[in-house]
């Protein structure tokens, strides 16, 4: 089976956004290369060689959350929309808490978490970044 990992781009705030998500979810992060790593990092503008060419965090034990910045002078462009959402499943109430209220910290809530009419415990969110979150505990019948 395949394993699939979210992967986000960012204009230039990759390590702040990923200091953020490293506060919430904890661990080390297993990958930080920058621009000015790359082969002929001397051809970009200076602000652009301390953007993250690749940052990688592990969430839980199968996942990983990658990203990078774009590269205006490259011709990259970022365009925030709301095509994808990350969704994060919990093994319990206590922790789709915790994640809910650190990730939304600064960001719009679009439904708030609570027990949901399909019995789980559910709530998204965009965060401060722009980025997509669900946050869901599948709750068992008693």
């Amino acid at each position: 089976m395949p394993k699939i990992n979210t992967y986000l781009n960012f204009d230039g705030k990759s390590e702040e956004a990923f200091n953020f998500y490293k506060s919430v979810f904890g661990g080390e992060f297993l990958m930080i290369s920058r621009m000015s790593d790359m082969p002929g990092a001397e051809e970009l503008a200076d602000n652009e060689k301390n953007r993250l060419m690749h940052i990688s965090l592990p969430i839980g034990k199968d996942d990983v959350l990658m990203a990078s910045d774009i590269v205006p002078s490259m011709g990259h462009t970022l365009k925030i929309g709301n095509y994808s959402y990350i969704s994060v499943f919990t093994e319990n109430r206590e922790e789709a808490d915790r994640l809910f209220a650190g990730l939304s910290e600064g960001g719009t809530i679009e439904m708030a978490l609570e027990d949901t009419f399909w019995g789980d415990y559910f709530g998204s969110f965009q965060d401060k970044y722009g980025i997509n979150w669900m946050i869901n505990y599948p709750q068992q019948p008693d």
